[in-house]
């Protein structure tokens, strides 16, 4: 049995649901609005990025901002917490391009760590 102090463990814990690294991936480029989010994700339910999003915004990574119109509009971004795991999905991204011959092209671009800024 793994220890839940393992930090591999409880990092999987976090990013291995279905649908996680996507949104990660989605949200390096800059913040997005739910719509924008389910069709970039093409075959995810409503629900399914609903629940997504609300568990990443419990863990501190990605944050729910609200604005004062109406209608009222929401947007997603990642948090420092979420950008630190950018590397984590290029290096997904490298690999399944040199090893499982994935299309890179068929991925949105994910910026450098270092060239994200807080939007």
């Amino acid at each position: 049995m793994p220890s839940s102090d393992c930090p591999v463990c409880r990092t999987a814990d976090i990013v291995c649901g279905k649908w996680t690294m996507l949104v990660i991936r989605d949200l390096a480029e800059h913040r997005a609005r739910f719509c924008e989010l389910e069709r970039s994700l093409a075959g995810i339910s409503p629900r399914t990025l609903s629940l997504r999003l609300r568990a990443l915004e419990e863990q501190g990574i990605v944050e729910r901002r609200t604005f004062p119109e109406v209608p009222p509009r929401v947007e997603y971004a990642l948090t420092e917490k979420g950008r630190a795991l950018v590397p984590i999905v290029e290096s997904m991204r490298a690999y399944g391009t040199e090893w499982l011959g994935g299309d890179d092209d068929a991925c949105a671009e994910v910026p450098e760590p270092g060239a994200l800024t807080a939007a």
